[in-house]
């Protein structure tokens, strides 16, 4: 994998960096991290313009939040009519906007590179519930920064072990996705369990 990334980036430079970073927030399996990573490298060694690779993996990020965004909310009015068809999809989609639009900006933020593989998925969501635009590109954009900063700084820094880092930032961002998933799965579970002690009037 590692090899077959280089040559894509030796043949097409940063505008490989711009497709694939575009593709992974529109819920695509492409190894965007280990392309930054690599991207990086080449930028350590004089082969790519460490700012033009930062911007086109920049650009790319965004244009790709903001795609998927505006597809959910375009259309999603599909989408929505089966939800409210059924009362428990529908308070479901409730919910999710509901909490979109308590804790929208600090979700689309982290979920950019924090819990990178659920970003594309926040994308979609923002845009089914129909949350803020203005404030989703807001933050989506400064959640690229610290994204984008990150990986291909890292490359940049470390470019002879980018298949190490690559694994091992893997691993880190899985962990952190599975602790968030245990965490709202115990907070969920402790809600239900609460509400059903409550005493019967």
């Amino acid at each position: 994998m590692t090899e077959i990334i280089l040559d894509l980036i030796t043949n097409y430079g940063v505008i490989i960096l711009l497709v694939v970073t575009f593709l992974s927030c529109l819920c695509l399996p492409v190894p965007s991290s280990l392309m930054m990573l690599a991207g990086g490298s080449f930028a350590a060694t004089g082969d790519l313009n460490l700012a033009s690779t930062l911007a086109a993996a920049y650009f790319g990020a965004v244009a790709g939040d903001n795609t998927g965004y505006f597809l959910a909310r375009t259309f999603g009015t599909r989408l929505n009519t089966w939800l409210e068809a059924n009362p428990k999809r529908a308070k479901l989609r409730d919910i999710a906007k509901s909490y979109m639009d308590k804790k929208g900006p600090i979700s689309v933020f982290l979920s950019c590179w924090l819990v990178a593989p659920l970003g594309p998925y926040v994308n979609l969501v923002s845009g089914l519930t129909r949350y803020n635009w203005a404030k989703f590109a807001l933050w989506g954009a400064l959640g690229e920064v610290v994204w984008v900063g990150i990986y291909i700084g890292l490359g940049y820094s470390f470019s002879n072990q980018i298949t190490t880092l690559a694994s091992m930032l893997g691993n880190a961002s899985g962990f952190i996705v599975a602790l968030l998933g245990v965490f709202l799965l115990g907070r969920w579970l402790w809600k239900a369990s609460g509400s059903k002690a409550q005493p019967q009037h």
